[in-house]
């Protein structure tokens, strides 16, 4: 992949997105409901667009949120419905327009104080809270955010009762619901005035922050980080973590610096990523350069995508790979956390790194591989039968400290302050965990890359069966096993996976480029590793060679 010149360097001007273009358009384009690109669409994390090119408008929302509206009524959910937003400049707006329909379906919204932003994680954590207490009517909750993606993006997510990403049927009726709102022009949404809406009996404005802080102690060992002395840095990356962190330090007593307290809807303040784009990528060497700039100042540091469901963890030696920090805090949790199940399995998505099975194995725990998407992890950490579910796009969770569930959705702040418990209990940060365990396991190499593919060729990948593969070797070793559906659960991966004993591959159609993406990894070393994705993309073209 080629590296942007200025990529890790301030964005210059002509990087930033025109703010009052961007509002404009998301108030007055109408989207064309006869162009797909146009239509609400809900992928793994919601549907996501930008109002620059007509596919995240006031009409996205307000179609989206009647149709939440008339979901959960047709399924008897009563309860609060928990609305938060990060810091995107098209998140604010489309809060408010979300409130007016809530407020005019006499929905019991409840609603940050002072406007501030909400992660994503704290949003999980007020369902399943209130959920827990017994009360008759259920919870549930919207999230306005499009993760780490341009300041130009938006994003709607829907949060069931349950806590964590709604599953496709839920997200299939939506979309299917607001498609036709937006065909009828937004005929059948209700909608109040947003300073009504306020006022409403139906509108409550709940502190969010505090209930959250005080309750991390249930799942991280704060006594520990404090006793430590360790000096803490931390960078929200203009983020809805940004609040939290303050009361975080002073309630436990942390060594926390804030390194970066900006907030601009440009984000102006970001280097540039490693395409030359403004990108809140935590998990980005190239968008964490201010950080790493600063870290000499810290014994460990860390940073948060904008709506603080992703984590990126900096030790003196670097920004850690993910992979490797997943299975650091797998080996580290499944010792330390005595309250859990002793059959509490070790969760992890098909494309994350194979060092996660090797270290589960080595403690003798089940493990869970799901497909891609961290709505595979609800029921398990809600059952408790999994402690842990993380996938390699540096999103995880984990349970609390007696084994009953902390949130069903990703959360960086926890993962942060994972980082710094491990650190203060072992006397060794994650990296150093992390060259422990390849001493013990290997080292693998890990990567992904993309090739070419038409729409007949992605579907066609996306339905294939093990038997599509002629293929009995991979890169010199014995294949065994072809996947296509999940070991864990048995669900429908959406593409390849094929396995041997030194490597692996998984090929999955994108969901907005004419492209497949090929993950793989080897524990063989860099030639090995390039010698598997060729031999990837050769099994691969072979299965999708009668399809044009």
């Amino acid at each position: 992949m080629a590296v942007h010149p200025l990529a890790g360097n301030p964005a210059p001007a002509s990087s930033l997105v025109a703010i009052p273009a961007l509002l404009k358009d998301y108030e007055t384009i109408r989207p064309d409901t006869g162009n797909p690109a146009q239509r609400v669409s809900f992928g793994t994390s919601g549907h996501r667009g930008t109002s620059l090119d007509g596919s995240f408008t006031r009409s996205h929302v307000l179609a989206i949120t009647q149709a939440v509206c008339e979901y959960r009524k047709a399924q008897g959910i009563g309860g609060p419905l928990y609305l938060g937003a990060d810091t995107h400049a098209l998140s604010g707006p489309a809060a408010r327009d979300a409130l007016e329909v809530l407020a005019a379906n006499n929905v019991a919204a409840h609603i940050s104080e002072n406007g501030l932003p909400t992660p994503t994680p704290v949003i999980s954590r007020a369902i399943l809270r209130y959920n827990a207490a017994g009360h008759r009517a259920k919870a549930d909750g919207i999230v306005i955010t499009p993760s780490h993606n341009p300041p130009s993006d938006g994003g709607f997510k829907y949060n069931p009762p349950h806590g964590g990403p709604a599953d496709t049927d839920v997200t299939a009726w939506i979309q299917q619901r607001a498609n036709e709102l937006l065909a009828e022009d937004l005929a059948g949404v209700k909608r109040l005035d947003y300073d009504k809406a306020l006022k409403s009996s139906e509108v409550t404005v709940t502190d969010y922050i505090m209930p959250y802080v005080r309750d991390l102690a249930k799942v991280l060992n704060m006594e520990a980080i404090a006793g430590s002395g360790l000096r803490l840095g931390v960078d929200p990356l203009g983020g809805a973590s940004l609040p939290y962190w303050e009361p975080i330090a002073e309630t436990y007593g942390l060594d926390l610096k804030v390194t970066n307290p900006a907030l601009a809807p440009d984000f102006s303040f970001m280097p540039l990523d490693h395409d030359g784009k403004i990108r809140m990528d935590c998990s980005s060497s190239y968008a964490m350069a201010n950080l790493l700039h600063n870290a000499k100042h810290f014994d460990l540091a860390f940073g948060n995508d904008p709506d603080a469901d992703r984590h990126g963890i900096v030790t003196p030696a670097g920004l850690m790979n993910p992979n490797h920090y997943l299975a650091a805090a797998v080996w580290y949790l499944f010792q330390h956390r005595a309250g859990w199940k002793r059959e509490a399995g070790v969760g992890k998505t098909l494309v994350t790194s194979s060092m996660v099975d090797r270290v589960a194995a080595s403690l003798s725990r089940l493990l869970y591989e799901v497909p891609v998407g961290f709505k595979w992890f609800v029921e398990p950490l809600l059952s408790g039968a999994a402690g842990f579910g993380g996938e390699e796009s540096a999103g995880a969770s984990f349970l609390q400290l007696d084994g009953s569930a902390w949130t069903t959705d990703k959360d960086g702040l926890i993962m942060d302050l994972l980082a710094a418990e491990m650190t203060a209990r072992l006397g060794m940060d994650p990296a150093e965990v992390y060259t422990m365990l390849t001493e013990r396991f290997g080292a693998p190499v890990y990567e992904r890359m993309d090739a070419p593919a038409t729409l007949p060729q992605k579907k066609a990948l996306a339905a294939l069966s093990p038997e599509a593969v002629k293929a009995r070797d991979l890169a010199g070793s014995k294949i065994t096993a072809i996947l296509t559906r999940a070991p864990g659960n048995n669900a429908p991966i959406g593409g390849l996976k094929v396995v041997t004993e030194n490597g692996w591959f998984a090929a999955r159609p994108s969901g907005t480029e004419d492209i497949y993406k090929i993950y793989a990894e080897s524990f063989l070393g860099r030639d090995h590793l390039t010698r598997l994705q060729e031999e990837a993309k050769d099994i691969v073209d072979a299965c999708l060679k009668s399809v044009q």
